[in-house]
């Protein structure tokens, strides 16, 4: 925004000091004067061995005052000057601060000391903004350096099919027509994870009263028979849990931690606890799987987007590795917390805990 050219707010204190300071000793002045044109004309007083006549009095009176004056001017405005710019330090800085980071250096932080007071506590505020937007900026980048990479690997398999099939016209067509079927639907989930983990992120949803125990048993009922291939038992319970929030997400966040439950779990006889309870003011999903032991290490990398962790993929069922991120993801969005936590027998214990909604009064 353009603006007009004004004057500094150093300098506008400095006026302000010398303002004040000029005014209180006119006051004090103006009251010395005060009392003595108020005494008798003429009348001589006598104190001590001293005669005091009041004309000639405030004829000599009036040139001391402008003097002082005059003082207290310079002396006001060197003062003002000086105080101003000790006062206004903190301020340069975080503008210093600002432009820094405009200029797209997000590393460089304020760290102002001493006590807290207004400009330290706005230091520390843009402190903080200034660490959470380096690591958003960050972690952007990684993900965009990931996603190209997922979506060139489809891409430069389907080129190389291609290839091969321009250069063997004897090749069987219907083999790599399969394969090509194979590698499109992984770039078309790619794709569609990418925009549901974009959509999530940015909350361009509506919100409404849902029941997540509701949302728990379709999603359920939907991987029963995948379930059942990886001879898993799912086990639903719990209350009713009634949020705010996009059903369609919510649903998604289930689907992913069912998913990837079911998938990520023992060769045989297999479990998936799925369980919704309700709090005071909030509401849990949680989802327990067996499987193999994890590192606490290993487990707080799997909301990362495209890590999977290779000690738990499966042949065939690695999907595109945006699962947690995205259950991450509308867990945020939903303004919620996501816990991730090894079992000691080995498995994973992934809790959602999102607002309650509030008392619902329909007409």
């Amino acid at each position: 925004m353009d603006r007009a050219p004004g004057l500094s707010v150093r300098l506008k204190l400095t006026l302000s000091y010398a303002g004040f300071l000029m005014l209180a000793g006119a006051l004090l002045l103006a009251t010395v004067g005060f009392f003595y044109l108020h005494l008798p004309r003429g009348a001589i007083y006598a104190t001590g061995d001293f005669l005091i006549n009041t004309p000639l009095l405030l004829r000599s009176f009036a040139p001391v005052a402008a003097i002082a004056l005059a003082f207290l001017l310079v002396f006001g405005l060197l003062g003002g000057w000086i105080l101003a710019g000790r006062m206004l330090a903190p301020l340069t800085r975080l503008t210093d601060a600002t432009r820094m980071a405009a200029n797209g250096s997000l590393s460089h932080r304020i760290r102002l000391r001493g006590r807290s007071d207004e400009f330290r506590e706005l230091a520390d505020a843009f402190d903080a903004m200034l660490a959470r937007l380096e690591a958003h900026v960050a972690e952007q980048e990684r993900f965009a350096a990931n996603a190209s990479h997922e979506l060139r690997t489809p891409l430069a398999i389907t080129q190389s099919l291609l290839d091969v099939a321009r250069n063997d016209p004897n090749r069987d067509s219907g083999e790599l027509d399969e394969r090509l079927r194979a590698v499109n639907a992984r770039a078309i989930d790619l794709t569609e994870a990418l925009l549901l983990l974009s959509r999530a992120g940015q909350r361009s949803f509506a919100r409404e009263h849902v029941d997540l125990s509701l949302i728990a048993e379709e999603a359920t009922e939907t991987l029963l028979p995948l379930a059942e291939k990886h001879g898993v038992t799912i086990e639903p319970s719990g209350d009713i849990t009634p949020t705010i929030g996009s059903r369609a997400l919510l649903l998604q966040l289930t689907t992913n931690l069912l998913h990837n439950a079911v998938v990520h779990n023992l060769p045989e006889h297999g479990t998936v606890q799925v369980s919704t309870a309700i709090c005071p003011e909030s509401v849990v999903l949680t989802v327990e799987n067996t499987g193999d032991k994890l590192s606490p290490q290993l487990v707080s990398t799997l909301t990362e987007p495209f890590q999977r962790g290779t000690e738990r993929i499966r042949t065939g069922h690695a999907g595109v590795g945006l699962g947690l991120a995205i259950v991450k993801s509308i867990t945020q969005a939903h303004d919620g917390t996501l816990t991730l936590t090894p079992r000691a027998a080995g498995g994973l214990c992934v809790t959602v805990q999102l607002p309650a909604a509030p008392p619902h009064t329909g007409r």
